[in-house]
């Protein structure tokens, strides 16, 4: 299974989706995972999966402002072939 660590501006549709019916009412201190990346910083993320991903998407006030977007605008997403 890959792992991807992904930021608030790179996200998804997909992805907030899964976050807000994973998190409905937000997550805690218990969710967030603590990690060093490469260039030896501390990263929290909180993570979500699909069946062939698990994303680590990294905490940010923008990411609780995304999460909070993406609901209000109620988006759909089409996934015909025209």
């Amino acid at each position: 299974m890959k792992r991807i660590i992904v930021d608030y501006r790179n996200l998804t549709p997909d992805i907030l989706k899964l976050l807000k019916n994973k998190y409905p009412e937000g997550y805690t201190n218990m969710d967030i995972i603590v990690f060093t990346n490469h260039k030896n910083e501390t990263i929290k993320a909180i993570e979500v999966t699909t069946n062939d991903t698990d994303y680590l998407v990294k905490i940010s006030r923008q990411l609780y402002l995304s999460i909070e977007n993406f609901e209000e605008l109620n988006i759909t997403i089409d996934y015909t072939v025209n």
